[in-house]
């Protein structure tokens, strides 16, 4: 079980975006990081091409979010509304469940 899963809020604690909070996107797991939702947007600029069928695509700048390592984001609890760490325990059913730390409250998605 990942510490940061998709749709957790989660606050960015180092970098650029310091301090700003968002929605997890994508958890890109292979390469420990997290596409956030309005947070550390990048501008890649695109040359002018052909399309098929003789059009041109002009050329245009894109915005998007790139993905920060999971070392500079930490999950925020829904209950104290504070940036916590994250725990496991065990439910009577046996599933594995995560809880905040510092409330010990149960994080759901």
């Amino acid at each position: 079980m990942q510490r940061v899963q998709q749709g957790d809020t989660v606050e960015v604690i180092a970098g650029k975006d310091k301090g700003l909070r968002g929605e997890v996107v994508r958890v890109l797991v292979k390469k420990d990081r997290v596409i956030i939702n309005g947070v550390n947007i990048m501008k890649r600029h695109r040359k002018a091409r052909p399309a098929p069928g003789g059009q041109q695509i002009p050329a245009q700048i894109i915005e998007f979010e790139a993905p920060l390592h999971l070392s500079n984001v930490m999950v925020v609890c829904g209950v104290c509304d504070e940036r916590t760490r994250i725990g496991y325990r065990l439910a009577d059913d046996g599933t594995k469940m995560r809880y905040c730390k510092k409330c010990n409250a149960v994080i759901e998605k």
